[in-house]
């Protein structure tokens, strides 16, 4: 059986969470939800979580699973809240104490902050299932971006999170801390191995002239069209092209925030004894 799917797009971090149910039982998944954050003030907002939530409530979904498809780094994790308003277990790839671990030592925390993953509900590896009522669901481990990327496979949709944009846009950078072009591909190869009317649903999408922000495409259409792994492309060429393209790329505006929160499963680092919680930013440490 195929999911029901519901995408919302937030176009202050260009990002696409997605409400994946089994149209039969209403058993949902969220996938890679916002949390709305003001950089200039420090604050946060639930705003676009809160059209999720009504979505679920309006409809009657039984969330099973608030799923990440890595540690973000343009946006904070709405994970959390959504957990504390209308329930769910976290999820994530079982490789996120690789990534944990990387910014532990950037952000120069203390033995408080475990790298184990323990902050997160559950840990997937590659090849685990994941079931939304009748509809089958498998874990695909897609790193590359970072190294605990993974896409989650319902019925004939694929999340993939940032390791594929439209065709039009492309793949995700790999110059983040652990990440690697070569693995890039090697991941987008695992994608598109899959049949060619499989949905593709994308965590970003940043627009490209002529069109409106679109999320979705489908296997055939990123093997024919996509301008960095369409057939035909070798993996030297890719990673040429990628690490050539990455290194004039800034960084993302939420970068340091996002992955201080992300890393902990969407939770802010420990109040301090005034109850306020604070964000490092790494002087040249990146």
């Amino acid at each position: 059986m195929n999911p029901t799917i519901e995408a919302f797009f937030d176009e202050a971090t260009f990002t696409v969470t997605y409400v994946v149910s089994d149209p039969a039982t209403a058993k949902t998944a969220i996938i890679d939800p916002v949390l709305d954050f003001d950089p200039k003030s420090g604050r946060t907002t639930t705003a676009s979580a809160d059209k999720v939530i009504a979505h679920v409530r309006d409809n009657g979904l039984d969330v099973d699973w608030i799923l990440e498809t890595h540690v973000h780094a343009d946006h904070l994790s709405a994970a959390p809240y959504i957990k504390h308003e209308v329930g769910g277990q976290i999820g994530i790839g079982d490789q996120v104490p690789t990534v944990q671990g990387i910014f532990k030592k950037v952000f120069n925390e203390d033995d408080s902050f475990a790298i184990d993953g323990s902050d997160f509900d559950a840990l997937f590896a590659a090849g685990d299932s994941i079931h939304l009522g009748n509809v089958s669901g498998e874990v695909l481990h897609t790193p590359g971006h970072t190294p605990a990327c993974v896409s989650y496979h319902f019925g004939d949709a694929v999340f993939v999170g940032d390791t594929m944009f439209m065709p039009d846009y492309g793949t995700a950078r790999c110059d983040f801390p652990g990440g690697d072009a070569l693995t890039l591909y090697q991941s987008t190869q695992d994608i598109l191995s899959l049949p060619d009317d499989t949905r593709i649903f994308t965590c970003h999408d940043y627009g490209a002239e002529g069109r409106d922000f679109a999320w979705e495409s489908t296997v055939a259409e990123q093997k024919a069209d996509n301008i960095h792994v369409a057939d035909g492309t070798s993996a030297a060429e890719f990673a040429e092209m990628r690490n050539a393209r990455d290194a004039e790329l800034a960084m993302p505006q939420l970068i340091l925030p996002s992955v201080q929160v992300n890393m902990r499963a969407g939770k802010m680092p420990p109040a301090e004894e005034n109850g306020i919680s604070y964000l490092k930013i790494p002087i040249n440490g990146i």
